[in-house]
């Protein structure tokens, strides 16, 4: 079993290149099952029905969220599609889910979403806390558990999967857009990376406009972020799993342009 992880959709010139490239990579690495981070794919900040159905057709299996979930407010139209996770720790009652199982070569696969704490001004439920409880609840009902940790500080991620290890397949992190080196495997069989890195405009500061991201720092004065333009890059995690133990054998990453 093969679980292909995208990092962040960057913009419709990031659904674009999704487009443009993921059918190739699911033949020519024969992925089995697709989790995308879909968040900034409307305008660099949240998600419309349109970008939804393209991700979707694209190859995705299930769409994650994280801090622009409600960036466009027509979202609340599509919030409970059955392939769309936004974070699972945010306030209890509000609509979505953050946890779907799906079914794929006769295994049953839960992904889980959550978003961090620490430099990200949301407040949310204590995810290490939540996840542990939400995967008690699950264990014995699925073959794998994939979470996607929409968090900003190293650290927290590392911990939420040392804190998970053996209990989760794996857990990969989002939202810095910038793909880390340290794709790993922990003693007791979790796969792990820091951050997937997005798929969006390469020229950029994280996928917007480079004199736009520049000036916020040089003045320190607001100025209004703009999507970046020109050719985009993608990046990916390939987790192989192994089909007797399910857990991961090997992790690979993807950096194309």
């Amino acid at each position: 079993m093969k679980v292909l992880a995208v990092g962040d959709i960057v913009g419709e010139s990031g659904v674009r290149k999704l487009k443009e490239l993921l059918p190739n990579i699911k033949k020519e690495e024969n992925i089995d099952f697709v989790i995308t981070n879909g968040e900034n794919s409307a305008g660099g900040m949240g998600i419309t029905e349109k970008n939804l159905k393209d991700i979707l057709e694209a190859g995705t299996d299930v769409i994650t969220m994280g801090n622009h979930t409600w960036g466009k407010k027509d979202i609340f139209k599509f919030i409970n599609h059955p392939k769309l996770l936004r974070p699972a720790n945010y306030p209890k009652g509000i609509p979505g889910k953050g946890i779907g199982i799906y079914e794929t070569n006769g295994k049953k696969i839960a992904v889980m979403n959550f978003m961090g704490r620490v430099d990200i001004n949301i407040l949310t439920e204590n995810p290490f806390l939540l996840a542990k409880e939400m995967i008690e609840e699950i264990k014995e009902k699925v073959d794998m558990i994939f979470i996607d940790f929409h968090a900003e500080a190293t650290a927290e991620k590392i911990a939420m999967a040392r804190y998970l290890d053996g209990k989760i397949t794996a857990l990969f992190g989002t939202h810095t857009h910038v793909q880390t080196a340290d794709e790993q495997i922990f003693p007791e069989g979790t796969g792990y990376i820091t951050d997937l890195g997005m798929t969006g405009p390469k020229n950029s500061v994280i996928g917007m406009d480079i004199q736009a991201s520049i000036k916020r720092f040089e003045t320190t004065l607001p100025e209004k972020y703009k999507l970046a333009e020109g050719n985009c890059i993608f990046n990916a995690v390939i987790f192989e799993i192994d089909d007797n133990t399910n857990k991961v054998k090997s992790i690979k990453r993807i950096n194309k342009n």
